[in-house]
């Protein structure tokens, strides 16, 4: 279990690579398999046969030399070198000196064995590469006989075409491979950058099924499914809007009937009333809202964030905020969605906490913006249960006092049509720290 872990640690993670893997594998390994049979048992085999061959002519030669005399002997011995096609020469009284060093090649190798076994174990001779051919040389009765033997005749000529005729089959294989594959693949890259892209509230309105049967239903699939969610956004908007502007009709009339009325302590109540009825309708509506139909456009989110945090700090007229945050941090996000969010987070720091500080960081896939304060925060059982709409926190840190429940489920609905969300931590100041965490 643990070696196929480990295994998979160098495999590469994308479709492209494990496809071209699944057929490269196998060409590699045939073109090992080829190229093993080819050179050590073909080649090998030729080889032998051609030595013996040689040996064979080298055998009739010796006993040219040792059965004929004067110029016959000479005669043959022209008549051989044009027949099989080798440079003989006779090196009279002369003897082979001792031999020195081991074999270097399987062609000397079998060529040894096979002049032992056809010319004797008694006399001696040598077989060695000299350039692009082959010595033999062999004792006879009155000297020592030199035949240089042409390499196509003791060895496949040019084995190494084979193998450059191999390596370029194999490339240009993989070459079609790769093409083949890139095309196929592509389709499922486009279709996992759309989807990558919904999932941020980003618009692919050019996005359209193409390449393989799969892939195209896989892609149909995902208009559909994204026609669906926008459909389901789109009509719980209208329902939201339609039951708000309903309830606020009868709220226009009882505004005006108080607007009528002289202001004492039984008038002051109802306006209170109304005015917070008038507030939670807000609320509903833009939580019902969520990403809404607002476009992402291309901000920069360290200005964004100086102009909500000071709005927000002026709003309250409170001054005792730190912002930090680099320029032109630039990311594709839906401006006055992020700005509600922002806005909801740093109020509530203000509203619970002396001090406030308030960052913007980025690396290579996110984007966090945390908004920390001193206040009592939350306990740490309790952070998920904040985010729960239309819920109220019954003791410690309450971020929604005073409001519908709605402003921390409203900002990680905001959050999350943008591919990201938020979190909640304890801050280094001693309260509560709010994380968004958006995709680049």
């Amino acid at each position: 279990m643990g070696e196929g872990l480990s295994v998979k640690r160098f495999l590469p993670r994308g479709l492209f690579g494990r496809s071209l893997i699944i057929i490269v594998a196998p060409i590699i390994l045939l073109q090992a398999i080829i190229a093993y049979v080819f050179f050590e048992r073909d080649v090998d085999t030729t080889t032998r046969r051609l030595a013996r061959d040689v040996a064979a002519d080298m055998a009739m030669l010796v006993a040219l030399e040792d059965t004929s005399a004067g110029a016959d002997r000479e005669r043959l011995r022209a008549l051989a070198a044009r027949q099989f096609g080798y440079r003989i020469h006779f090196l009279p009284g002369q003897n082979l000196p001792p031999l020195h060093g081991a074999l270097t090649s399987n062609i000397e190798i079998a060529l040894d064995d096979i002049l032992e076994q056809r010319i004797g174990p008694d006399r001696d001779f040598s077989a060695r590469r000299t350039g692009d051919d082959f010595e033999i040389k062999v004792d006879v009765h009155d000297g020592v006989l030199a035949v240089l033997v042409p390499r196509e005749r003791v060895t496949v000529s040019k084995p190494d075409i084979f193998i450059l005729w191999m390596v370029l089959s194999a490339l240009i294989l993989m070459g079609i491979a790769i093409i083949f594959l890139r095309n196929q693949v592509r389709p499922i890259e486009r279709l996992a950058r759309a989807a990558d892209s919904f999932g941020k509230g980003r618009a692919v309105p050019d996005f359209k099924p193409y390449g393989a049967t799969e892939v195209r239903r896989a892609a149909q699939a995902f208009i559909t499914m994204r026609e669906r969610i926008e459909r389901h956004i789109t009509q719980r908007t209208e329902m939201l809007a339609g039951v708000s502007h309903d309830l606020k009709t009868p709220l226009t009339r009882l505004k005006l009937a108080l607007a009528m009325m002289p202001d004492d302590s039984d008038t002051a109540p109802m306006r209170a009333d109304i005015a917070e009825m008038e507030h939670m309708l807000d609320e509903y509506l833009a939580f019902a809202r969520g990403e809404g139909g607002e476009e992402s456009t291309l901000t920069d989110l360290g200005e964004l964030l100086r102009d909500t945090a000071q709005a927000a700090a002026k709003a309250r007229q409170r001054e005792d905020i730190v912002i930090t945050a680099p320029e032109h941090v630039m990311v594709s996000v839906k401006r006055a969605g992020l700005r509600r969010v922002l806005t909801n987070l740093v109020d509530n720091a203000l509203k619970h906490g002396s001090r406030v500080k308030v960052s913007l960081t980025q690396d290579e896939r996110l984007v966090e913006i945390a908004v920390e304060d001193n206040g009592p925060g939350i306990p740490e059982n309790r952070r998920e249960e904040a985010f729960r709409p239309f819920h109220r926190l019954d003791q410690g840190r309450n971020l929604q006092s005073g409001g519908s429940g709605l402003g921390l489920a409203i900002a990680r609905d905001i959050a999350r049509a943008h591919g990201g969300d938020i979190v909640l931590d304890k801050s280094a100041m001693g309260g509560l720290k709010a994380t968004v965490r958006l995709p680049v």
